[in-house]
């Protein structure tokens, strides 16, 4: 007889108004396991998780730990029954330190006050047993999103959690850092710690899964295990399409070049030389740090470029700025949506219509047509048109990413460069992007990907730039674009003959 589940739900439901968001889901987490959560944007898993971690109550069914039923009407009661969740937003006070947010409710005490000293001492060592590197005395609101991200899995560590929630807990991470968290997570598992773990990125979690449930339109498709199954299997429960679906083939007619870098100099980076031709994608790869967001940052004048020579159609703007560039035809796609991208007290829809008017130039703006611009161009990046009214901050980070694309299309240009631009995008919504990239790149326009995604390159680029330590260290088209080519020049020091 095989032991009793740590955790267990039972025809879990969550209805809101006109919409069922989970629909008698059963789920199960054993002692010592990583059970991951996979679906598209919507399928259901934050709901499921909100229920468990006591943000949400449900509609109908019953969730129980260690066989005895529970009923969560909080966060707090969740967690007095050792649930612990790390949220995609952060539930962190900016204007406390990194120790205040790990202990806020726990402080210790010597007396009657709080014992600052011993609290920065024990979150000092909840640090270096998690191996990251993050001072206490720090206020939050200086950190990175990858030191806030963090620190809530140390307020999670200290609160000796029994089930452990985490909910794409790598988006903000380097690769050394989630190999820190992977290695944590382990030690968590041979504690018998419960892990329930959401990501879309089945390449990373493969390292770690023991078993994949994945949700669909609210609805459970199915339980494997990570050992008996493949990605090819994995896509295919979550979207109903077969993975050789999600990549399209993109016609290559390489034209006139249009952007050329000689010895191109930027921060960090060695000088660097590249071209780039209408009707071609051009594919950026590396690990984190390597240089390719910098490099292309100071293409577009969003850094400062320190040597070198820069030209669009073959005209020399080295020493122009951000704005003559966008007037020129050069578009920079942020992967910091949030940060860089959307207005985030505005609607989708407003986004959308900010890029149109600057793209249509005049005095005078006639809004009867940007409304039918607007529409039009949510149609093409396939935003749904309930979303359209929503403030960005209310859709998923798929249907944001929709809208980043959008504003694209609003400004005309003829440079596409796209840094990151599936991140934190769940499979069937890449698809949906990936067909703009083809739209784009087959109707004349150069398109830069650079991404740390790499079957997204290998899949989508006619030649790919590969680089590391600030340089570049090959350059790859055709057959030559294979990942153990890839992955051999990513830990190169660099091919001189490419940087200079």
């Amino acid at each position: 007889m095989s032991p009793e589940p740590l955790l267990t739900t039972r025809g879990l439901t969550r209805d809101y108004p006109g919409v069922r968001a989970l629909d008698a889901v059963d789920f199960d987490l054993a002692r010592g396991e990583v059970h991951v959560l996979f679906g598209e944007n919507g399928a259901g898993k934050s709901t499921l998780i909100s229920m468990l971690a006591g943000a949400n109550v449900p509609s109908a069914g019953s969730v129980r730990m260690d066989g005895r039923e529970v009923r969560f009407a909080s966060v707090a009661d969740a967690q007095a029954a050792g649930i612990y969740t790390v949220f995609q937003e952060f539930s962190l006070i900016p204007t406390l330190s990194v120790a205040e947010n790990i202990f806020l409710g726990r402080e210790p005490l010597r007396g009657p006050f709080v014992d600052h000293r011993a609290m920065r001492r024990q979150a000092a060592a909840i640090f270096a047993e998690l191996d990251f590197d993050i001072d206490p005395r720090a206020m939050v609101a200086g950190l990175s999103r990858a030191q806030q991200q963090m620190v809530e899995i140390a307020k999670a560590h200290h609160g000796d959690a029994r089930v452990l929630i985490l909910d794409e807990p790598t988006a903000s991470l380097t690769d050394r850092e989630v190999d820190h968290l992977f290695a944590y997570l382990a030690g968590q598992k041979a504690r018998g710690t419960g892990i329930v773990y959401i990501s879309h990125r089945i390449q990373e979690f493969r390292r770690i899964a023991d078993r994949v449930t994945v949700l669909r339109d609210g609805a459970k498709i199915g339980t494997v295990a990570m050992a008996d199954t493949d990605e090819d299997r994995l896509v295919e429960m979550m979207t109903g399409r077969a993975m050789s679906e999600i990549y399209p083939a993109i016609a290559r007619r390489p034209g006139e070049v249009l952007m050329r870098a000689e010895a191109l100099r930027a921060p960090g980076l060695s000088p660097v030389s590249f071209e780039l031709r209408a009707g071609e994608v051009l594919g950026v790869a590396g690990l984190v740090g390597c240089g390719k967001s910098r490099l292309f940052r100071a293409a577009m004048g969003l850094l400062p470029r320190l040597g070198g020579r820069l030209e669009l159609a073959g005209e020399d703007v080295t020493r122009a700025p951000t704005r003559d560039l966008i007037a020129r035809g050069l578009y920079y796609l942020s992967p910091d949506r949030k940060g860089e991208g959307l207005d985030l007290v505005r609607s989708a829809a407003d986004n959308l219509a900010l890029n149109v008017v600057m793209g249509r130039g005049g005095a005078l703006v006639d809004w009867r047509a940007v409304r039918r611009d607007v529409d039009a161009t949510a149609d093409r990046v396939e935003l749904p048109q309930a979303y359209r009214p929503r403030y960005v901050t209310q859709l998923s980070g798929g249907n944001q990413q929709k809208v980043l694309f959008g504003k694209c299309f609003g400004q005309p240009a003829d440079i596409y460069i796209l840094d990151e631009p599936t991140v934190g995008v769940d499979v069937g919504t890449r698809a949906a992007l990936y067909r703009l990239v083809k739209d784009l790149a087959e109707a004349g326009r150069a398109v830069v990907v650079i991404s740390s995604d790499l079957p997204e390159v290998m899949n989508l680029s006619h030649r790919l730039m590969v680089m590391a330590g600030g340089r570049v260290t090959a350059e790859l088209s055709g057959d030559e674009i294979a990942e153990d080519t890839i992955l051999r020049h990513f830990f190169e020091d660099g091919d001189r003959s490419h940087a200079s």
